[in-house]
């Protein structure tokens, strides 16, 4: 298959893909793939691939498909095609929850001397690594990434990656609860889908509303939370797009529950679950566990809940996912204390509290923990962030954190 038969035929595949013809697609690209003597052309439709596999939630697949396209990119000699190829190998370890793979490839693509195009792509790198660090816990480097991918959206006029930048920034300001900002910022997304996304898919759409109906559950606006999430599901289910119907199911059991309609809860749960295990995503998966532990604890089935919170823990420790880990210890606490078991109360508090530390959840100015309850916070220069009424009463002649880190000694 010569160059220009390829460039044909990979127009078709994306012609099939755009009509939700996915299946035909994908037969139309391994084809290509087998066929074409064009590195270029190979390193093109593999491209096509990683992205319809990751809309489809075959990360694994994803996975296959960026360790060839490494292949390619390195036969061609080209900077820039080994900086996209080192991005979606990041992404797939992220879509993987392999964090720590991600930012060492994203790392890699940062250090890589290409031409403008490969700067371009820093915006997409930052935010990839902005969504590993918000998976390991690590809340300072991840508002530092997302911080620069926004950046980088701004100065490349770039709509796409803005909608998808303030989505994950939804998705951080509701880990740490601030929830108008978690609100915010989504919104922010959906305005850009709505005066810009004319020509873009439709997933875009469906992401933003979908984090809008996460922050309005947090919110208590329960019926604003289902509207949006009906209107993401149903995006989800026309596209074919699993990972983000586990998503959804997630958080109609999430609103059923807050409702403490637990009956109804269940089931939802159960199939997000399913979708989650198949796959592969283990984040989601111990978010799930803790919806589940949570209704087990409405209706008072304590032993119950602790067998879910043993599952999570074990998958929350692989992650390496901190924020879990203090949730799980939060309801252990909660479990032991009402089953008046002090040894073990004790231990899950000593755990919580070295949580807190270790993630530096707390204002260094009052002390207080941060993420314990809904409160408006404050990012400064630097990404440590305060509650803003502390800022606005003390004021700052620069980071109390920054100041502390920096008089601690280099050796203990």
């Amino acid at each position: 298959m010569g160059q220009d038969q390829t460039k044909q035929q990979i127009e078709k595949g994306l012609h099939l893909y755009q009509s939700n013809q996915t299946e035909k697609a994908l037969r139309v690209w391994m084809r290509v793939l087998e066929k074409s003597a064009d590195p270029a052309g190979r390193f093109r439709v593999l491209g096509c691939l990683i992205t319809a596999h990751a809309e489809m939630g075959r990360y694994k697949d994803m996975l296959k498909f960026a360790v060839v396209q490494i292949d390619t990119a390195r036969e061609l000699e080209d900077p820039d095609f080994l900086t996209e190829s080192y991005l979606n190998l990041a992404r797939s370890n992220e879509k993987l929850c392999e964090f720590q793979k991600t930012i060492s490839y994203c790392k890699t693509c940062l250090n890589m001397q290409g031409t403008t195009v490969s700067l371009q792509l820093n915006g997409q790198v930052s935010l990839s690594m902005g969504n590993a660090f918000l998976g390991l816990s690590i809340f300072q480097k991840a508002l530092e990434c997302f911080e620069k991918a926004l950046r980088y959206a701004h100065n490349n006029d770039d709509k796409m990656l803005e909608c998808r930048v303030c989505c994950s920034l939804g998705n951080f300001y509701t880990q740490i609860k601030d929830y108008e900002k978690a609100l915010f910022f989504p919104c922010k997304a959906a305005e850009l889908v709505n005066d810009y996304g004319k020509g873009w898919s439709l997933k875009y759409r469906a992401m933003s509303q979908y984090h809008m109906a996460v922050a309005y559950r947090k919110l208590g606006r329960l019926a604003d939370a289902m509207d949006c999430c009906e209107e993401s599901m149903k995006i989800a289910l026309q596209h074919g797009d699993r990972p983000l119907q586990a998503l959804c199911l997630l958080c109609f059991a999430d609103i059923h529950r807050s409702r403490r309609d637990v009956q109804t809860a269940f089931p939802r749960y159960d199939s997000s679950m399913s979708i989650m295990t198949e796959i592969g995503n283990r984040l989601g998966l111990v978010q799930v566990l803790l919806g589940v532990t949570k209704c087990w604890m409405i209706q008072k089935e304590l032993d119950k809940a602790l067998e879910s919170i043993e599952k999570a823990q074990e998958l929350a420790e692989g992650l390496g996912n901190k924020l879990s880990l203090l949730k799980l210890h939060c309801l252990c606490e909660r479990i032991y204390r009402t089953k008046e078991q002090q040894r073990e109360l004790r231990d899950h508090v000593v755990k919580f509290h070295e949580c807190v530390e270790e993630m530096e959840l707390y204002c260094g100015m009052c002390g207080e923990s941060i993420g314990e309850k809904n409160n408006q916070l404050q990012a400064l220069p630097c990404s440590h962030f305060f509650h803003l009424k502390c800022l606005q009463t003390n004021g700052t002649r620069g980071c109390p954190n920054c100041r502390r880190l920096s008089v601690k000694p280099g050796y203990v």
